[in-house]
């Protein structure tokens, strides 16, 4: 038998120091989220079945999901992701995509520095300067896996700015990509290359951390919060005025068709039901987990999984949790304790913003001067929900989460 040990609700215990300031505000988006993207991934299912019948398969399982769901938006949109690969090279997705989108926004310039040495020979540093040439600060990539390197991609700042101790920022963003072979080009997957413009958010919220505490640079967020510059960043990479500037067939010089833009765009949405769900789902585990008081045993974790599970009406064979409570790493020792609704909590401002910035010009220097001073700059040192009020004018709508993740009515 495992008794939980820590705080009597927890949940209450973290999310009171959260944007979100109760377990009851995190559980109202939850509840109203996860009917929708059951019934959306029950539909998904449909069109998955009907796949396999025409495969002559029986039955589908949710180890089949994946594979099925590229055969139907094959099938339905003509988008073959794998088939983009060779207009995702590596190093004009790094300085014509991801260095192009901050240079069209916050007029920064990366200088690679190969005299300065990293802490790995694949490791990358380039300087980061204003457009005036004064210096913003460090940053480093280390792009491929390796054995001594755990799996993921993320941020990690190795000096935090400070005014008070007058150091600038060194920041560092680490993915696990497959390296090639000598002389091979580095194709990214459009996932991997998703995965660098939203980790590349983080460090943005690194590099331009212009307050007086190290305690407060930065990421130094509510965790609710810390995801919002990342998940904003993601737009840049299909952007007309980014994605135009490096998506080149690494061989023949071609620029992406716009075709296969158009379709891709079209197809955003697609399987977002599936992907809403499991994500859900985990967050939901997570909440339930956290709300027990120290007192309360769960002999039996299947069972505790399946009554969470079933409460929230998530409890679909096909679509199990992103993570069962055995591997629940982010929530039992990574930090995101109570937290793991985070996600979607700062996807609320996150696709507020993105629309905001559809609706007045995409990436000019005015857009990116006013997010980055009155958000990214800012760091721990203000209420991020005050911040976001200054930026937008307004609150953050719903709507356009619900309309991004093809959840809207």
């Amino acid at each position: 038998r495992a008794r939980l040990l820590g705080f009597p609700n927890h949940a209450a215990a973290v999310t009171a120091d959260e944007t979100a300031g109760s377990p009851e505000a995190v559980a109202a988006l939850l509840e109203r989220l996860a009917p929708i993207a059951a019934d959306n991934a029950r539909r998904e299912a449909a069109d998955l079945a009907r796949r396999a019948a025409q495969l002559g398969q029986r039955a589908v399982t949710a180890s089949d999901w994946a594979f099925l769901t590229e055969q139907v938006r094959a099938e339905r949109y003509a988008v073959d992701l794998q088939a983009m690969r060779p207009y995702f090279e590596f190093e004009r997705v790094l300085r014509d995509g991801v260095f192009h989108a901050a240079t069209l926004l916050y007029g920064v310039q990366f200088s690679e520095h190969t005299d300065l040495v990293g802490y790995h020979a694949d490791t990358r540093i380039f300087e980061v300067t204003e457009a005036d040439g004064s210096p913003v600060g460090l940053y480093l990539i280390d792009p491929y896996t390796r054995d001594s390197k755990r799996g993921g991609a993320w941020m990690s700042s190795l000096v935090e700015q400070s005014a008070l101790a007058g150091t600038l920022p060194v920041v560092v963003n680490n993915l696990n990509v497959s390296k090639p072979a000598a002389g091979e080009p580095t194709l990214l997957t459009f996932d991997e290359t998703e995965t660098l413009f939203h980790e590349f958010g983080h460090a943005l919220h690194g590099l331009f951390a212009r307050v007086s505490y190290p305690s407060q640079a930065g990421t130094n967020v509510y965790r609710d919060f810390v995801e919002f510059p990342s998940q904003v960043n993601e737009m840049w990479m299909l952007r007309p005025e980014v994605l135009g500037n490096y998506a080149v067939h690494h061989e023949t010089g071609e620029r992406m068709p716009q075709e296969l833009v158009d379709r891709l765009l079209e197809s955003r949405g697609f399987n977002e039901g599936f992907s809403t769900a499991e994500y859900l789902a985990a967050a939901m585990l997570d909440q339930a987990w956290h709300r027990l008081a120290a007192d309360d045993l769960v002999t039996d974790v299947a069972a505790f999984e399946h009554s969470a599970l079933h409460a929230a009406g998530l409890d679909d064979a096909l679509v199990p949790p992103r993570y069962a409570s055995t591997y629940f790493a982010h929530v039992f020792a990574g930090g995101y304790d109570a937290g793991y609704y985070s996600y979607i909590w700062s996807e609320v401002p996150g696709a507020d913003a993105i629309k905001w910035f559809e609706e007045h010009g995409g990436a000019t220097r005015e857009n990116g001067e006013r997010f980055r001073r009155h958000l990214l700059a800012i760091g721990g040192s203000k209420d991020p929900l005050e911040a976001y009020r200054e930026f937008r004018g307004q609150d953050a709508a719903i709507e356009p989460l619900l309309r991004r993740r093809g959840l809207a009515g």
